[in-house]
């Protein structure tokens, strides 16, 4: 079963590449701008998610996909990576897999010169731990002994 949060991140990956959320059967599109707001998701998309697991909002679903949100927070789906493009993807857990990806309406994707989407980060959380692995470490100076130099060839002569 994927896990609410497994459906966000899964949601926020495609927007960042341009996809849209389609509601109420698809008469209205949704696409949160801006995705993330320092360490976590923005308001905007945020509200989008809201709107989305609201029974009011009809079948909600990805463009290009035909599973409905819902569907993707019952037990019998999953988030992995697809094999194509490495973007996470829904599949069912028992049962044929979905036929296409929703990246195969994206023109020249999957692109390994462009970033790849991301999930929120947390810029403190990391620079925490960066700075306890660094407290961690002993770091030891030696100074350099000059050598002196038996050739003018730039080679040195260790003895």
């Amino acid at each position: 079963m994927a896990t609410e949060q497994q459906v966000k991140l899964y949601l926020a990956y495609w927007f960042q590449l341009g996809k849209k959320v389609l509601l109420r059967n698809g008469r209205e599109q949704l696409l949160p701008k801006p995705i993330f707001s320092e360490n976590s998701y923005s308001s905007e998309f945020e509200n989008c998610w809201e709107r989305l697991i609201d029974p009011k909002s009809g079948d909600c679903y990805l463009e290009g996909t035909n599973q409905t949100i819902q569907q993707l927070l019952s037990p019998a789906w999953e988030i992995i990576d697809c094999a194509r493009c490495q973007m996470p993807v829904p599949v069912r857990q028992l049962g044929q897999p979905c036929p296409e990806c929703p990246c195969s309406d994206i023109p020249l994707w999957p692109n390994t010169e462009l970033p790849l989407p991301r999930s929120p980060v947390d810029t403190r959380e990391r620079l925490n731990n960066l700075t306890q692995r660094l407290q961690k470490r002993e770091y030891k100076i030696i100074p350099k002994k000059s050598q002196p130099i038996d050739r003018y060839d730039g080679e040195e002569s260790r003895n």
